[in-house]
């Protein structure tokens, strides 16, 4: 069985997937296919196991252009002030040592380089089969973890394209009120790069983000360079509601099409105020394996609350936009 978890950015997904990771059978694969290329990460054209190990070692510009002037990401977790780390802040880190190798091995460069030493070896295949024979790989590589469980940020978003290429797989849609969703990415700075980039944000500064000619997504940090300005503003809340509220609009409509048995449906909401009820249903719709250790247990130790709301603290106009901004894809959700 392909198992995925999907939902939008910030809605609690890394949570979840963490959660899950603690059943003793379970891999926890986190953020894999968010960072690789878009136009590739789904084909449905036979390629060689060389050209899929070049797309899984290639890095995530937008991530690594925040990281190199110094912002931080809550989600990499590379160790990079580890003495025997091969990357240093600033690099170009590849994407799957970004959050993925990390979580999962005390030395993530070795598993790196053995990982991408298997994946050259595998045989001309579609994309899909070359994701399940690299979970496989790494499952056997990290001690018989066969069952895997794949999520990514924002994968609502491509939610028809992953369908597509696992189309026998089974969904979890972990979904969060979208005012909270978009007041988080707008404090997120891997989250605020891209979208003020695609809706040519207002900057503080009082200029827009076109205004300043030409964005490098790799170029080096300068003074006052298009990025820093970017990561430096705090753009209106309701840009990121749009953005949340067009990946719900991508995804949502699409997850009709799949059969009951094949879809589950849980708010972020509902997980952090009673973890252990929503975890045992989620074990019976991925037929998790039973197990002699309590890891419900040891996932709830996990959650730290119910966040507070922050809408309330947003000046009266600008709540007022971003309940506007997210009303249609809410209204879809509630439907």
């Amino acid at each position: 069985m392909d198992r995925f978890i999907v939902g939008s950015g910030r809605c609690g997904s890394t949570l979840l997937s963490r959660m899950l990771g603690c059943h003793p059978g379970v891999l926890d694969i986190s953020e894999f296919f968010n960072g690789l290329d878009m136009q590739r990460r789904f084909a449905r054209v036979p390629i060689s196991g060389g050209e899929y190990a070049a797309m899984v070692g290639a890095e995530q510009p937008m991530v690594n252009a925040v990281l190199r002037r110094g912002y931080p990401v809550s989600e990499v977790v590379y160790p990079f002030d580890a003495s025997a780390s091969r990357y240093r802040r600033g690099d170009a880190v590849p994407w799957l040592l970004i959050t993925l190798l990390p979580r999962l091995s005390a030395t993530p460069d070795a598993l790196y380089d053995a990982l991408l030493e298997a994946v050259r070896g595998f045989p001309e295949q579609t994309a899909a089969a070359h994701a399940r024979s690299l979970f496989a790989w790494l499952g056997a590589e990290l001690g018989g973890r066969d069952l895997w469980i794949e999520r990514s940020g924002s994968s609502i978003h491509y939610f028809p394209a992953l369908q597509a290429c696992f189309p026998e797989a089974h969904f979890l849609h972990l979904h969060r009120e979208g005012v909270e969703v978009a007041l988080s990415m707008r404090e997120h700075h891997a989250y605020r790069l891209p979208i003020s980039m695609l809706y040519d944000a207002p900057l503080d500064d009082g200029m827009r983000v076109s205004d300043g000619g030409a964005i490098d997504i790799a170029g080096e940090p300068l003074a006052d360079d298009p990025i820093s300005r970017i990561l430096e503003s705090r753009p209106p809340p309701e840009l990121f509601g749009r953005y949340w509220a067009d990946q719900i609009a991508a995804g949502v409509p699409a997850l009709a099409d799949l059969p009951e048995d094949r879809l589950q449906t849980l708010s972020f909401e509902a997980l952090v105020r009673d973890p252990r009820p929503q975890l045992e249903a989620i074990a019976d719709f991925f037929s998790l394996p039973a197990s002699d250790a309590d890891w419900i247990a040891d996932a709830g130790d996990l959650v730290r609350g119910v966040p507070p709301t922050r809408l309330g603290a947003l000046p009266e106009a600008e709540a007022a936009a971003l309940v506007e901004a997210c009303r249609g894809s809410q209204a879809l959700l509630e439907s």
